[in-house]
């Protein structure tokens, strides 16, 4: 089984690129980040005509999750627990069943976070990150196969960057962020990109300004984290860096793993 995450970078300005993309790299479950739009709004038919089911938690203009499956939903869970008065829409669970047993997908967009000095961005994106790691101490207690699946917005460490000087003062590279980050693996899920490969230029995002993409400017953002469960059934993760070079791309490129859950 496929699962990929793709952070589209506004899924209706970018229709043409995800429907060929869903054709070409057939994913069974594709996992959206920056959707930018409502739930009425999104292009559920021309993703449907292609054989996946949809579920979305979407926000106008900004933001916004959606998971797109061969396998029907069991059951469809939105919005990261733990504090009520958090209204941005970054975070969506699909529960499957397949012929290993049950599967959870999430689909996560975590918070940029920048500027640092700013009172509220950065504590949010820690703040969140707390709250995510409390949500998955208590999924992993489940010991069922978990793919956390999304835009990070961490860049893990130095070699996940070209020129890692550069991210000194950024919210994705502060020793807090990194920190969380390794806090939340450290709970006992597998990093899919890094149990494959500890080769430097490694990317899933190049910035539109600077020629970033001409220069393999890039940084690593993009993560898939499996719990010990799903880390079980796992055969390969791939970075589809090609799509970067795609007229209208997202700055970020699908990254996708493989688990021998049984077929769609």
């Amino acid at each position: 089984m496929k699962i990929v995450t793709w952070n589209i970078n506004g899924v209706r300005a970018r229709l043409g690129n995800l429907l060929h993309w869903l054709q070409e790299s057939a994913p069974d479950i594709a996992c959206l980040q920056e959707i930018k739009t409502v739930d009425e709004q999104f292009p559920r038919a021309e993703i449907e005509a292609l054989g996946y089911h949809v579920e979305t938690h979407g926000q106008k203009g900004f933001n916004g999750v959606a998971i797109l499956s061969k396998l029907r939903f069991d059951e469809v869970n939105r919005g990261l627990p733990g504090d009520e008065s958090d209204e941005q829409a970054r975070f969506i669970e699909g529960v499957f069943s397949t012929d290993k047993g049950v599967l959870r997908v999430v689909s996560l967009y975590l918070p940029n976070g920048n500027p640092i000095d700013d009172d509220r961005k950065f504590p949010y994106k820690l703040s969140w990150m707390a709250r995510l790691e409390a949500w998955a101490t208590g999924r992993l207690a489940l010991e069922e196969p978990l793919v956390l699946a999304g835009d990070y917005n961490v860049i893990p460490e130095p070699i996940d960057a070209k020129n890692p000087q550069n991210w000194l003062g950024d919210a994705l590279f502060q020793p807090e962020t990194r920190q969380a980050f390794r806090r939340l693996v450290n709970l006992g899920f597998t990093e899919a990109v890094r149990a494959t490969t500890d080769a430097p230029g490694t990317y899933t995002f190049w910035d539109y300004q600077a020629g970033a993409w001409q220069k393999d400017n890039g940084i690593r953002i993009d993560h898939l984290l499996l719990s010990p469960e799903a880390a079980n059934f796992f055969g390969s993760a791939t970075i589809e860096k090609h799509v970067r070079a795609w007229e209208k791309p997202s700055d970020h490129v699908p990254v996708a793993v493989n688990l021998t859950v049984g077929a769609v």
